[in-house]
């Protein structure tokens, strides 16, 4: 039942690198609370906390897609270097804003949307990373470790960054500050790694971009996923309605809000911490259709509910169904990509997951401004319910596609010709 930490024990610069990377998750997650708060304070909008959003998904797009071909064109490890440098250098500025008591909400869009491009070539290339530091079979577990390091960082980086934030000699800047020292940790084990060039260099650039766009959209178990995770987060996730909605029900401490957050990735961490049956996995499109489910059911109940328990409760429920959404989308990405196209898919994967939250964010905020945060809250729950049955119906391939064992067992028909599965166990 509990998670196989064997990767970490037999690796050691997968372990350097999951360490790193949790450290320096944990900053900015101290970062994307101070943000919030911030933003809310200056405006008391939810249509602004949700143009957060905005700020990210723009450079997201710009810059998404085309990063993943730089993935698959330049040593990954000195890629990662250059990014995770430049990205530290994003939370120092805030720290100094923030200081100087400026109330400049422009300027705090505009280092968010810096983050966002510099964030959108560091995740892919470091994602990409994790294959060539653990054997085939063990990807799983891999994936399932870092959702574990993930759903921790939700816990521990919301709670702490609550009480920082409400603590009279600290506050906003001091959560700033601490995220920019954390990327000294992720810098660290990035350094140790061995260099990583690509197998088959392509030239980055939009025909690279392309040819990955089109193996995607060939791919029914793919396009699923993605459809399947852009559909969660579109519409059952509505982050910028949390300082709103505690400001509404429980008196807008910054200790509630950072239970709010914390909440979902406790659950979260419970549900990674018994991810060891997953292993066993081998229908992950329909498992991760269950998952959206009950994501959006938790959040729609969330939206209804009133005591701070349920209220928790909820969020934790969503959490735990998000790690599973998380697992079973990257073990078919990592199943059904070749090496030569992992940075680019990598990177479509990158652009979906943080695009679909902050298009997410934002529809959610205007929705809010436009009725209230409940509202708004209750029908994205629900819509993200049914477009998983839509789905469902509407992708087979992605429904019904199956494997054998991990990524270097036994292969089904559905793993020889992902793209062209049309029923149980038979090519297309």
């Amino acid at each position: 039942m509990l998670a196989d930490v064997g990767p970490l024990r037999r690796s050691a610069a997968f372990r350097r690198l999951w360490v790193g990377t949790t450290i320096s998750s944990i900053g900015g997650s101290l970062t994307n609370f101070a943000v919030i708060l911030q933003i809310y304070r200056l405006t008391h909008s939810s249509f602004a906390v949700g143009a957060l959003g905005l700020a990210q998904v723009v450079p997201l797009l710009a810059v998404g897609l085309l990063a993943g071909s730089l993935t698959d064109a330049f040593d990954r490890r000195r890629l990662t270097l250059v990014t995770g440098t430049l990205m530290s250098l994003v939370p120092a500025v805030l720290a100094g804003q923030a200081f100087a008591g400026l109330h400049v909400v422009w300027l705090l869009y505009g280092l968010v949307a810096v983050q966002s491009a510099v964030g959108a070539i560091d995740w892919p290339a470091r994602a990409a990373l994790v294959p060539s530091l653990v054997p085939a079979h063990e990807r799983t577990a891999a994936l399932a470790l870092t959702r574990f390091s993930f759903q921790l960082v939700l816990v521990v980086g919301p709670a702490l960054a609550g009480v920082i934030a409400a603590a009279p000699h600290l506050g906003l800047p001091v959560c700033y500050l601490a995220d920019a020292v954390s990327y000294l940790a992720a810098l660290y084990g990035i350094s140790r790694l061995p260099a990583l060039p690509p197998q088959r260099a392509a030239r980055p650039g939009l025909r690279a971009a392309a040819e990955g766009a089109r193996f995607i959209r060939r791919s029914q178990p793919l396009a699923g996923a993605f459809l399947a995770d852009l559909n969660a987060t579109l519409f059952g996730l509505p982050v910028a309605l949390f300082p709103a909605i505690n400001q509404a029900r429980f008196g807008g401490s910054p200790r509630t809000l950072g239970l709010f957050m914390a909440a979902i990735g406790a659950g979260g961490l419970v549900s990674a911490g018994l991810s060891g049956p997953l292993r066993h996995l081998v229908r992950p499109g329909r498992a991760m259709l269950i998952a959206v489910a009950i994501w959006g059911a938790a959040f729609a109940g969330f939206a209804l509910a009133r005591p701070l328990w349920l209220t928790l409760t909820l969020l934790a429920a969503a959490g735990a169904a998000d790690v599973f959404t998380v697992v079973f989308r990257g073990a078919i990405l990592q199943n059904v990509t070749p090496e030569p196209l992992r940075g680019r898919v990598m990177a479509a994967d990158y652009v979906v997951g943080a695009g679909g939250a902050q298009l997410g964010n934002l529809e959610a905020g205007t929705l809010a401004a436009l009725t209230t945060p409940a509202i708004s809250a209750l029908t994205g729950g629900l819509a993200t319910v049914a477009g998983a049955m839509i789905l469902a119906v509407a992708l087979p391939g992605f429904y019904r596609y199956r494997w054998t064992g991990d990524a270097d067992g036994p292969r089904t028909p559905d793993q020889e010709n992902p793209e062209n599965v049309v029923s149980d166990g038979e090519p297309g």
